[in-house]
């Protein structure tokens, strides 16, 4: 039987102990080199564009020869304003990457020795890095699942028998449950996107799958609309997972790995918040084959190519 690549020696080729070997000078040129990837790390000016620039030594800054604009590797990045190390920040990047399921943020807290507030931040600067890649707004092609899935919305039953209510009912609900519909391109990429109802996905399907698509859906009634646009197969799950080749097993494939991250690493997730951890599961799910070593080179790039976080730039001073 042949290994799992995630079990080879191939998906490892980054490690926190070769991070910190190799020490902050080295973690600051992987910033300027992703940052600057055109000029080799050479520091180019994010105002005017000229790329002859003084180097501040003293202060990691530089200071335009064209405009005089000084700045940073991070200015005018998701990592603006920051005061960690870079090393510590590619160790952030470094275990968050490495882990499958997504990582707790008291656990990134204390392995970075950081507060939880500082890790919460991060965190969530680095999500937002990803969906650049995963909300590209490109239609899907080829052959396209759709699925739904709730999460949140837990109500806690009453101690005593007699005081518990039926938790189905609308009036007992507690408005945070939220749907994650999922579409994915067999052998492509993955759209999450946060909705109040499964049944908005038709519409969602119609936004962002080609007409030329075709699809496959379960056997919920709400489907049905989509036969008036594509070509769909449908399986009953009361019946069957697999019906001959007609599944959403690949969209249930990235629903498994959400709800390990939500349930199993971060125990429950604010619906305001729930897209984020959607595009973190679909990124993961589409880098699946690459190894950790280029999964973190290709976050790094994400981060340097990101505006300023208006979600996140000084959130917990409620400056935004």
């Amino acid at each position: 039987m042949a290994q799992h690549f995630l079990l080879s020696a191939a998906s490892r080729t980054l490690s926190l102990r070769s991070i910190y070997k190799a020490g902050e000078d080295a973690a600051y040129q992987t910033f300027c080199e992703m940052r600057w990837p055109e000029t080799n790390g050479e520091a180019v000016c994010p105002r005017c564009s000229h790329d002859e620039t003084y180097s501040i030594s003293t202060r990691r800054k530089f200071k335009c020869k064209n405009c005089h604009h000084q700045f940073s590797v991070t200015s005018g990045t998701i990592f603006a304003s920051r005061k960690m190390d870079f090393v510590d920040l590619l160790a952030a990047i470094c275990i968050i990457v490495n882990a499958s399921k997504g990582v707790s943020m008291i656990q990134l807290s204390r392995d970075l020795d950081c507060q939880y507030k500082t890790a919460f931040v991060l965190a969530h600067k680095l999500r937002e890095a990803m969906s650049e890649e995963v909300q590209t707004g490109e239609v899907l092609d080829g052959h396209v699942e759709i699925d739904g899935a709730y999460f949140g919305g837990h109500i806690r039953p009453a101690n005593v028998k007699e005081n518990r209510v039926d938790r189905r009912l609308k009036e007992h609900q507690t408005g945070k449950r939220r749907v994650v519909v999922a579409l994915r391109e067999r052998e492509g990429r993955t759209l999450p996107i946060v909705v109040k109802n499964e049944a908005e996905g038709v519409a969602l399907a119609n936004e962002n799958v080609s007409r030329m698509a075709t699809m496959s859906a379960d056997e919920a009634s709400h489907w049905d609309l989509l036969h008036m646009g594509y070509h769909v197969e449908r399986v009953n799950h009361s019946e069957c997972y697999s019906d001959y080749g007609k599944h959403t097993n690949m969209a249930e494939s990235y629903f498994s790995r959400l709800r390990r991250m939500v349930d199993g690493q971060h125990h429950g997730v604010s619906p305001q918040y729930l897209h984020q951890y959607a595009n973190h599961a679909a990124w993961l799910e589409d880098n699946r084959r690459s190894d950790n070593g280029e999964l973190a080179n290709r976050l790094v790039g994400n981060a340097m190519g990101a505006r300023v976080s208006r979600c996140w730039k000084g959130y917990w001073q409620r400056s935004a």
